[in-house]
């Protein structure tokens, strides 16, 4: 399927027109979607993969994760959670130190083999390559968000000392202001007053991102989402994780939702969604590629798996949806 640019940063398919008019809801991821994260959350995954693996592993800062690497494990479809993604490049590069690779090859060859199934696969993979059971054991990831080590060192880098302090009761060993400061919101006042009119309360939100995240980044604007029938995944147990459908499943039928738009930026949304509408939810997936750093292989991963609308900018809704 071939997509075809409409309009300056708006790529769609024929079909999208047919299911325009039924559309009564409209449901947001938040990370890519409503806050430009590639200097925050991004930023953390590589602070602590070269944390970790200086402190834990013994391997000197010379190796970093790129945004090549975090953009090829999310093109899986099983790296939503950005824990997930720092725990298989450091797990990757331990093992590609032991079997002498070049680790930055050798994490690609990791990528090649990972799935939706996230660290699952590439724990698999890696096992069969090498014992990197003592690694394994010192992070015991996943563990229990507020005590395993991993998910700390990664908090308290993102959230900062006074932040982290409120959310987990617990004192930071870092003092460096934290990463989530560089978020960039694109949700706007302008956009949000559109949307409501055309949708009211019907607009909601399926993140990976706990509330009290969302709501530090988006202040007042959380209050254009109905919260009732959002979900915030970092709240929720583990087994509720994207692509799991339940939550935007959850959302829809909350709303009453008869056909709903999904924003979201990476497989993971794609691949829910579509879950979502093979239980017999109307979700329609929108993809968006702006964020990304690298724009136009994202919209090649999405036209490859058939999405009929993506956008450069969520700014660009109003347009697609006939708001203007």
């Amino acid at each position: 399927m071939t997509l075809t640019q409409k309009s300056t940063g708006i790529y769609t398919d024929d079909s999208f027109n047919l299911i325009l008019p039924h559309i009564d809801s409209i449901i947001f991821d938040c990370d890519g979607v409503l806050i430009d994260i590639t200097k925050s959350y991004d930023e953390t995954i590589i602070k602590t993969v070269q944390y970790v693996l200086e402190n834990f592993a013994k391997i000197d800062d010379s190796i970093k994760v790129n945004f090549a690497i975090i953009d090829g494990f999310k093109a899986t479809g099983g790296f939503n959670d950005e824990v997930d993604l720092a725990y298989a490049a450091i797990i990757s590069f331990v093992a590609a130190k032991k079997l002498k690779k070049d680790p930055m090859k050798f994490i690609f060859t990791v990528i090649e083999n990972s799935d939706s199934s996230g660290i699952v696969s590439v724990q698999n993979f890696l096992k069969n390559q090498i014992d990197i059971s003592e690694i394994i054991t010192k992070l015991s990831y996943p563990g229990p968000h507020d005590k395993n080590i991993l998910y700390q060192i990664f908090d308290q880098l993102f959230y900062g000392p006074q932040l982290y302090l409120k959310l987990f009761q617990n004192t930071s060993k870092f003092s460096d202001p934290g990463l989530i400061e560089n978020d960039t919101v694109i949700f706007n006042d302008n956009l949000s007053e559109k949307l409501q009119k055309k949708f009211g309360k019907q607009i909601s939100m399926v993140t990976g991102r706990g509330k009290e995240s969302v709501s530090y980044s988006l202040k007042k604007l959380l209050n254009t989402f109905d919260l009732k029938n959002s979900v915030f995944l970092e709240d929720e147990s583990r087994d509720l994780a994207k692509p799991n459908p339940t939550a935007l499943v959850n959302s829809i039928t909350g709303m009453n939702s008869k056909s709903c738009l999904y924003i979201g930026d990476s497989m993971e949304d794609f691949i829910m969604a579509k879950k979502a509408t093979i239980l017999g939810n109307n979700a329609t997936f929108c993809g968006i590629i702006g964020t990304s750093k690298n724009p136009q292989e994202k919209l090649k991963l999405f036209e490859q798996n058939e999405a009929i609308v993506v956008l450069d900018s969520i700014n660009l809704l109003p347009k697609v949806l006939n708001l203007e």
